[in-house]
């Protein structure tokens, strides 16, 4: 809805894309991205519906290397981490994940925010 944020999970990390509402936003080119974990829609480019998951199953490396690119030097580099859906912090049987680390998002200093 307007005036409310846009959010969108990749490798179960949830980002705040307001700020790319031209992008993101009700209309524009990628919304179909927004609201879940289009994990495997970013990794293969796709905003086809069966991509718009979380699940990396059967991806080439060409795959993976592409999502990791578009992970750390888009998403993470440029939109504020909000954060993570339930796959990312617990584990299958709904236990937590001891595991877990939040990401680091070097690129933001909270001075350059305000």
């Amino acid at each position: 809805q307007e005036g409310q944020p846009i959010y969108l999970a990749v490798k179960g990390v949830v980002f705040d894309v307001t700020s790319g509402k031209e992008f993101y936003g009700k209309g524009a080119p990628y919304n179909a991205l927004v609201g879940k974990d289009s994990t495997r829609g970013v990794a293969k480019m796709s905003l086809d519906p069966a991509d718009l998951t979380h699940d990396i199953t059967g991806l080439t490396e060409e795959e993976l290397k592409s999502l990791d690119d578009t992970f750390n030097n888009v998403y993470k580099a440029k939109y504020p981490i909000v954060g993570y859906t339930s796959r990312r912090i617990l584990n299958e049987d709904g236990s937590p994940n001891l595991e877990f680390k939040p990401e680091d998002q070097p690129h933001f200093n909270i001075k350059d925010e305000f």
